[in-house]
């Protein structure tokens, strides 16, 4: 077995404590973050929809508007759209071909 320096053995056991360091924060973070949420739904606001917006302003125009076409072809293809839906039983006036994402 090999073992390591005095020197690596220090740098190991410093990374290893400022690792566990970080997770205590992360989790105190968490904590933060969810009760931030149940305060917006303390006051009325809807905590799912609050989480999607969060998750969107991560994204970029382009993304957002990437992901809402490729939704909107999924769902109009499922007839879960009230303008034109498509049939479902693959009559004739059924589409012969569906874009999917990459």
């Amino acid at each position: 077995m090999t073992t390591l320096q005095a020197s690596a053995q220090n740098q190991l056991r410093q990374f290893i404590e400022q690792i566990e360091r970080l997770e205590e924060e992360k989790k105190a973070l968490a904590s933060d973050i969810r009760d931030k949420y149940l305060e917006a739904k303390g006051v009325g606001f809807d905590v799912k929809a609050l989480r999607e917006i969060v998750r969107m302003r991560k994204k970029s125009q382009t993304e957002r508007e990437e992901e809402e076409s490729i939704l909107e072809v999924y769902m109009h293809a499922l007839g879960m759209l009230n303008d034109n839906p498509m049939p479902m039983n693959g009559g004739d006036d059924a589409p012969h071909h569906i874009i999917a994402a990459e």
